[in-house]
């Protein structure tokens, strides 16, 4: 994290700019949208100034000053948006962005004194919805989070669940536990990426292109051996006979679909 010059907000003549120890009384406070909006961010004066802001515009709120607060909050609340910093004294915002979009589409609007082009890149990558430079206006931050609830408003949105059971098969994406009847399952970082991303697509068939764009990049896309290699360590793990899939079934010459509870 960088100091509080970096993020403070002073309040100018005919600004609409506001400092963090004042209330926000003074920007209009007009009804929004009875939303939930969790904020992971570890210094105290910064979070209590979001806060404020965000309640006086009749946003619910949820705090969190870590990495792993957030993620349960996320979790176990399902909030309409996340305000995340980058700099958490546990893990990287990235970090927390990445095991978020493992199970979940939950906007997240990145706030953040890194500035540079290739630290905005990065976690727009990693599945940040925007990404807002420290310091910022009252105004700004609170267009950025109507415009991220209109496009909520004109799509389907995600129910943020994080747990998937069918069968013997029991994950959940938010810890990161994989049980087959009743045993926890040890899985490498790509297998459980790959089970990941079927999960959120289960019932759907995923081409090989695709599966590999996801778990592995773009630059991967011809490499269809590697899904064959995980998909059958997969089915030793989790399958009661690898032989006879019932979870991880193949559609041939098209990809994998992850049976549907």
């Amino acid at each position: 994290m960088g100091s509080k010059d970096q993020w403070a907000i002073s309040k100018r003549r005919g600004s609409d700019e506001i400092a963090p120890g004042a209330t926000a009384s003074s920007v209009d406070s007009s009804a929004g949208p009875k939303a939930t909006i969790l904020i992971i961010e570890d210094e105290p004066p910064l979070q209590n100034f979001l806060n404020a802001t965000l309640t006086s515009h009749r946003y619910k709120t949820i705090a969190a000053l870590t990495g792993e607060a957030g993620l349960r909050h996320a979790a176990n609340d399902q909030p309409d948006l996340i305000i995340l910093d980058l700099g958490l004294p546990d893990l990287d915002g990235v970090e927390v962005t990445r095991r978020i979009r493992e199970w979940s589409a939950i906007p997240i609007i990145v706030v953040s004194a890194r500035g540079k082009e290739q630290d905005k890149v990065v976690a727009l990558d990693a599945g940040a919805d925007d990404y807002l430079t420290k310091p910022f206006s009252v105004g700004e931050l609170l267009a950025r989070v109507r415009v991220v609830f209109r496009h909520l408003s004109a799509a389907k949105p995600d129910t943020g669940e994080s747990l998937f059971e069918n069968g013997d098969l029991r994950v959940d994406l938010a810890r990161r536990e994989v049980i087959v009847r009743g045993e926890q399952k040890h899985l490498t970082p790509n297998e459980y990426r790959l089970l990941a991303v079927l999960i959120k697509n289960a019932g759907r068939v995923m081409t090989h292109r695709q599966l590999l764009r996801e778990v592995w990049g773009p630059g991967s896309a011809d490499e269809n051996h590697y899904i064959r290699v995980y998909i059958n360590q997969l089915r030793e793990k989790i399958e009661l006979n690898a032989a006879r899939p019932v979870h991880l079934i193949t559609e041939t010459g098209v990809g994998y679909r992850l049976a549907a509870p």
